[in-house]
């Protein structure tokens, strides 16, 4: 049962990060490129922590979701 649960919730948080990764794509405002892109490596994040690499997961989100979002906002 848990098994089932488990490749449930990988397969959910994958079809979301694709989805996120084809909104940055597809969006036409830099705000909501930057949300999207947000949510994807919140994903990634979440992803990495299934398969118990969480210090891959705190760089994913200090880094990229945190450092990089907030430059790329600004700039």
């Amino acid at each position: 049962m848990f098994e089932i649960t488990y490749e449930v919730v990988i397969l959910l948080l994958g079809i979301t990060a694709v989805l996120a990764a084809f909104g940055v794509i597809v969006c036409a405002s830099p705000i909501y490129c930057a949300l999207y892109l947000i949510d994807n490596m919140v994903c990634l994040a979440l992803l990495f922590l299934l398969y118990h690499a969480e210090f891959i997961a705190a760089v994913q989100i200090i880094v990229y979701a945190g450092a990089v979002m907030i430059l790329f906002l600004f700039i």
